[in-house]
């Protein structure tokens, strides 16, 4: 998801590690904040493995700072990452949320389309967070009116994302042809 969010926003322009930094936990800090401990390492790799590039210039005041630039080879790397999302970006919730924030990046409508079916059959599967056996519990069925708020909270939202994958999906579908 990190290497991820890093690529995508580099997609649009060079930035400096501590501006990247700033746009990553915007998107993804309240659930999971991004410590440098965690983000330089993460620079390093994609620097190694050359989907990005870091050049030196001068700083206004203090030291000279970095900026990353995303490589050919990490658009190209990107582009993959975005059109077949491992299942796990497609069904956590916080990591779809990253691909959906740079699936703008693909160009074909019909490439997009396919990874919002992807997501649209994992929310059409029934599910919950709490079962009796192997049958999901509906909130109408519990009298912890916690729980029941969780399961009410997360009906809304399904319902809401569904609404709009739909409504998506069929735009990106008349786009395609």
């Amino acid at each position: 998801m990190l290497e991820l969010a890093i690529m995508g926003f580099l997609y649009d322009a060079p930035l400096h590690g501590y501006e990247l930094r700033k746009r990553i936990t915007a998107l993804t800090g309240h659930v999971r904040p991004v410590a440098e401990s965690t983000l330089y390492p993460a620079i390093k790799r994609l620097e190694q493995a050359g989907l990005l590039e870091r050049a030196t210039e001068p700083g206004a005041v203090a030291a000279p700072r970095h900026v990353l630039t995303l490589t050919d080879d990490g658009r190209r790397e990107l582009h993959r990452r975005l059109a077949e999302p491992v299942q796990r970006d497609i069904t956590d919730e916080n990591r779809w949320f990253t691909v959906l924030a740079f699936l703008r990046h693909l160009a074909d409508p019909g490439a997009q389309s396919a990874v919002l079916r992807r997501r649209l059959a994992f929310l059409e599967t029934p599910s919950s967070f709490f079962y009796d056996g192997d049958r999901p519990v509906r909130a109408e069925e519990l009298d912890d009116p916690f729980r029941r708020g969780i399961l009410t909270v997360a009906r809304a939202t399904t319902e809401a994302e569904l609404a709009w994958l739909r409504a998506t999906i069929d735009a990106l579908d008349d786009a395609a042809g």
